[in-house]
């Protein structure tokens, strides 16, 4: 009998390694992050873009642009529903995108957080 019905997997690519390839930002080191969540959270390199273009352009910090989308997020989970993944809108800079929060399992069983737009799923 063997050990996975499928078979040893053609390709894998972990979190970690889409981190370390700068597909995804660490967000869980900082301040900010540990304040609002208790789970390891990252963004997809277009929201880190997003938040880089307000701080550069219109004078916005990091701290606050995540603060922001931390609590918008909050709002919107539903106390009660079961989903992986919270939709909401909210301004960066000086426009309003479309983001996605997703709760699953990271390199492990364990959860983590994902910060992503619509387009990076």
């Amino acid at each position: 009998m063997k050990d996975n019905l499928f078979g040893a997997p053609i390709f894998t690519y972990s979190r970690r390694q889409a981190i370390e390839d700068g597909v995804l930002v660490d967000l869980s080191t900082l301040p900010i992050s540990r304040q609002h969540w208790k789970l390891p959270i990252v963004c997809t390199s277009s929201v880190w873009c997003l938040i880089e273009d307000a701080v550069k352009d219109h004078g916005n910090d990091t701290t606050g642009i995540l603060h922001d989308l931390y609590c918008l997020a909050k709002i919107h989970i539903e106390p009660n529903k079961s989903t992986d993944r919270i939709n909401f809108k909210a301004t960066v800079g000086v426009k309003t995108h479309a983001f996605i929060l997703h709760c699953g399992p990271g390199d492990t069983v364990m959860p983590v957080l994902t910060l992503m737009t619509p387009g990076d799923d």
